[in-house]
């Protein structure tokens, strides 16, 4: 039998006592046996869904999943811990000098009045603590399990902070057909598709940059309208007595047309 107070209320020191548990001797056997790798996916899903709730403003749903991401930061240091490594406290400890470092002008003499100088000096304390003596260096550093769409947004920022970068969306935009004309040309020859497909993917996103949108949030929106979109050619196929896969595509592009028209 474990030793456990309940409680009606817990606190975070609960939260790293049950963590504890769960991996001890007489925990969960299948908590026992996670290793960083194993949960990796975990991490990443419950981040996903802790937006989502954002995005739908669900506040009540976004205190859970903002648990459920805690736990995972609890689940990672406890594993750690259990090997002899760094420990949750070592985590805290690590992430309170680095908010006092970036904030010079919070807890130092510096003085910054506007949000887009906080965030230069954010940046040129970041690069001195990581030793990135060029901005190549910078990029390089910028986390490849990030989303595709916002790791290129990432990289392309660094980019213009040295002046490489188009002064308006006029000269973006302009490069996107370029490189969609590269892609015809690729896909003509039937050689070097995947890279000029890439291409024509990064420069939608250096367009989406200067436009001054979130090129994730814009293609996630595409996809929900997609969807809707499908579901409604089904239903007014369906009004006809068919199956939306019996129709010929001219067919199915005249439903499409409708169910654009009704949204």
């Amino acid at each position: 039998m474990i030793n456990f107070q309940y409680k009606d209320k817990y606190t975070l020191e609960d939260f790293r006592t049950i963590m504890a548990i769960l991996r001890g001797e007489d925990g969960c056997p299948w908590d026992k046996v996670q290793t960083h790798e194993s949960i990796r996916r975990d991490l990443l899903e419950e981040a996903y869904e802790t937006v989502t709730a954002i995005d739908a403003g669900d506040m009540e749903n976004l205190q859970e999943e903002l648990g459920d991401l805690q736990m995972q930061v609890l689940f990672h240091a406890q594993i750690e811990a259990e090997k002899g490594g760094f420990t949750f406290d070592d985590v805290c400890d690590g992430a309170c000098k680095k908010l006092i470092r970036r904030h010079p002008h919070v807890f130092g003499k510096l003085e910054l009045d506007t949000p887009e100088e906080v965030l230069v000096t954010w940046d040129e304390v970041k690069r001195q603590e990581k030793a990135q003596t060029s901005t190549s260096e910078a990029m390089k550093s910028v986390a490849a399990g990030l989303p595709a769409l916002w790791r290129a947004e990432k990289v392309q920022k660094k980019a213009r902070k040295d002046g490489f970068d188009w002064p308006d969306w006029h000269g973006a935009r302009d490069k996107l057909s370029e490189e969609i004309g590269e892609l015809d040309e690729a896909v003509e020859k039937g050689e070097g598709i995947e890279e000029e497909l890439g291409d024509v993917l990064a420069a939608a996103v250096n367009l989406a940059r200067l436009l001054k949108i979130d090129p994730e949030k814009a293609l996630n929106g595409s996809v929900d309208r997609f969807v809707s979109r499908y579901g409604k050619m089904e239903a007014l196929a369906a009004q006809e007595g068919h199956a939306l896969s019996e129709l010929t595509l001219d067919q199915q592009e005249t439903l499409w047309q409708q169910a654009k028209r009704a949204e």
